[in-house]
């Protein structure tokens, strides 16, 4: 082990402190002293009051395990049960009327809505990808993937296939006669595309085979770039942009009678570089990788270097879009996404610093370093100086109170002003969905969203209720009325609040990122339930989400529902148990079969090769996106069946076993895998198989604390 620093009493990775002094601090009016007297001052403080949430944690899943004990599942009393859980501190008293208080957020967290991508910070590639996916092609989007039929002569095969590339071209009119309507005739029929001088300013007008024409709402035009036979024509709706492009030189252009080479849209308006649930950061050598990354992000020097098609191509961030507007000023639109930074939550701890020789709540740590790098931004990202933080896996005001006191002593020794630090709720452990409108008034003057995180939300969900019974098998319980209401509940309560025009109500993931043709007919249903955004799980895929937003005025959705009636919290508790001896053996392994091979499928690339998140096939070869939340979900139903009986730890182990070769065979490509059915005595199969085994005694039912030992293992055997 590296021998630790000494820095304000603290012992500190020399790695952490390396980076902190010589690529963090300078450029910055913090000196050493200043960020390593204030960080310790912050830990000695909030060190104390970490450990005293984490054990209200245990000892209210104590009290509600005893209260299933005894009187079985929640339908058994739910008066008696809610009333148990204000009895107990569980649920709060709720705040009267209110509205969130928070100032100097940017447009595309208050004013506008489109869709949101998640991204590992610790991977340089993903990172620059996701943030430079704020603009993105529609026709390769829609050629791409199966949001075009894939069947007969528009399949897609090693080359062009012109009928395809027809059928994109004929979907994206249909999405400019829907969004840009001409005032006569359709875009398909257009046969040039010209900007014409109206008095002061300019207008546009398409040549149709009916005539020449303009657009039904001429303010949709906003701008142009480029000469009459190759440039950018600039639209403008809900808030986002559309770029024309005509290229008649180029090969899809020229088969256009106007010259139109693509349509570009404006897609991840925000993007989340993680910390936390996707990413595999298990000790200072990581941490310092992950924090170097947002650093980069910040001062925009983030560059990656890698081989695609036998060549060498550089990422670098992309530069603004710039423009003549209608009147010949300058436009400028942002280039990149605006970005947000998800630390990790209160539970786990971190050896990169020590205090008293103990490790330091990593959350804490993620504070003061993730703020530390963002005071390099100098408008190239927010605005206003606003350090946007999403921060996960709270339970309950206390905890966001908490957060908010975290994020004060971090501005108070960085020299930030007050409330500087922006805080995102992700509403995703069940004691926060039941107490929300509390938690967003201790948060009420720094919050910038809310978001269902139904993911986790339905582990929390599992693990609160270990005792009460059985658990609804995972495709069941999505259709159960305590996901509706949930959700439902976030978006009025977030109305209720204030959040309309003023900050982001979100929804969660998108998790089969190679379905788009579903996506397409599913997602539109966040903005219509009155969400600003909502996670994608690629820039490709926020491409396609994107023209939802065009689809639906988000803003009128929000006013539709603005007085509709909040679900109880009788439905927010109502989940089922499953009814005794309602599922046959065949019904119950298959079941585990599934959960099992997913846990293996994530787990194994988390603990061998440090990878937080991947598409990762399921028993039908099916490619989801897996992270610790998934995982989580998973582990707490085989925790459950198996804490009630319906499988036998025998059961279990044996189906891990059999599920370990089928991960092996879907991992058969990748030349550093290391076959978990060959040795079932490895590390990665054993972390998979203690996440089932011993579920329930996890805390939270969360992932972490098993994982990070695992990779921890790992990775001391790969250095010896």
């Amino acid at each position: 082990m590296s021998t630790y620093l000494t820095k304000s009493g603290l012992s500190v990775h020399p790695l952490l402190v390396d980076f902190v002094e010589k690529e963090a601090l300078p450029g910055t009016s913090v000196s050493a002293e200043q960020f390593w007297d204030g960080f310790a001052a912050m830990l000695a403080e909030h060190v104390p009051t970490n450990a005293r949430l984490l054990a209200r944690r245990d000892d209210l899943q104590g009290q509600i395990d005893d209260w299933h004990r005894q009187h079985g599942p929640v339908a058994n009393d739910p008066a008696g049960y809610e009333k148990f859980l204000r009895d107990i501190g569980y649920l709060v008293d709720e705040p009267g009327d209110f509205s969130i208080e928070t100032e100097g957020l940017d447009p595309e967290i208050a004013s506008i809505c489109g869709p949101q991508l998640v991204v590992p910070v610790s991977n340089a590639r993903y990172a620059l990808n996701a943030a430079n996916a704020r603009w993105g092609s529609l026709y390769d989007a829609l050629y791409g993937t199966d949001a075009i039929s894939r069947d007969g002569d528009l399949a897609p095969g090693k080359d062009y296939n012109a009928a395809r590339g027809a059928a994109v071209v004929a979907k994206a009119a249909d999405f400019l006669d829907a969004t840009f309507p001409l005032a006569g005739g359709s875009h398909k029929d257009a046969s040039g595309y010209h900007i014409i001088k109206d008095g002061e300013t300019r207008i546009l007008v398409v040549d149709t085979e009916i005539g020449r024409t303009g657009l039904r709402d001429p303010d949709a035009f906003v701008g142009y770039g480029g000469t009459e036979k190759a440039g950018e024509i600039v639209l403008r709706h809900n808030g986002l942009h559309v770029v024309l492009v005509i290229a008649p030189d180029t090969l899809i252009g020229s088969a256009h009678q106007a010259g139109l080479s693509d349509v570009i849209v404006e897609a991840a308006m925000t993007t989340i570089q993680d910390c936390e649930d996707s990413v595999a950061a298990v000790d200072a050598e990581d941490k310092v990788g992950v924090y170097r990354n947002w650093l980069g992000l910040m001062n925009g020097v983030l560059e990656d270097t890698f081989e695609k098609g036998g060549k060498q191509i550089t990422r670098k961030l992309k530069a603004d879009r710039v423009y003549k507007d209608v009147t010949g000023k300058e436009l400028v639109l942002r280039g990149r996404s605006l970005l947000l930074v998800r630390n990790v939550g209160h539970l786990m701890i971190s050896d990169a610093v020590l205090l008293d020789g103990k490790p330091v709540g990593e959350g804490l740590m993620d504070a003061a370093i993730t703020a530390l790098c963002a005071l390099h931004d100098k408008g190239g990202n927010a605005r206003n100086g606003a350090i946007y933080v999403v921060k996960p896996k709270m339970h309950g005001p206390e905890e966001v109170a908490f957060a908010c006191a975290i994020f004060a002593s971090v501005e108070k020794f960085l020299g930030l002003k007050p409330n500087s630090i922006k805080i995102g709720i992700m509403d995703e452990e069940r004691r926060t969905s039941a107490n929300l409108k509390a938690a967003i008034y201790e948060a009420r003057a720094r919050v910038f969203f809310i978001n269902t995180g139904f993911l986790d939300r339905t582990g929390d969900e599992i693990h609160t209720s270990m005792e009460a019974g059985a658990v609804l098998r995972k495709d069941e319980i999505k259709a159960e009325k305590w996901i509706a209401s949930y959700e439902d509940r976030n978006v009025l309560i977030g109305l209720e609040t204030g959040f309309s025009g003023k900050a982001q109500i979100g929804k969660g993931m998108w998790a089969r990122p190679d379905d788009m043709a579903a996506m397409m007919d599913a997602k539109i249903g966040h903005p219509n339930a009155g969400a600003n955004t909502a996670w994608v799980p690629s820039p490709t895929a926020a491409i396609l989400h994107a023209l939802h937003y065009h689809q639906v005025d988000v803003f009128e959705a929000q006013k539709r529902r603005h007085n509709q009636s909040l679900p109880p919290l009788a439905d927010l508790f109502s989940m089922p148990v499953q009814v005794p001896y309602s599922l046959n053996r065949e019904e119950i392994i298959r079941e585990l079969e599934n959960n099992a091979q997913g846990i293996l499928g994530y787990v194994v690339r988390w603990v061998q090769q440090g990878v937080g998140c991947s598409k990762v096939p399921d028993i039908n070869n099916v490619g989801l996106m897996e992270d610790r939340a998934t995982c989580r979900i998973s582990s707490q139903a085989v925790a459950n069946w198996l804490r009630h009986g319906l499988v036998s730890r025998d059961e279990v182990t044996s189906v891990f076993e059999r599920m370990a070769a089928i991960v092996d065979q879907q991992n058969a490509g990748d030349p550093i895998y290391r076959p978990m059915s060959e040795n079932f005595q490895s590390v990665a199969f054993q972390a998979a198989l203690d996440l089932a085994l011993h579920g329930a005694d996890q805390p939270s039912g969360y992932t972490e604390p098993l994982l990070h030992a695992a990779r921890r293992k790992v990775k001391a055997r790969d250095k010896k």
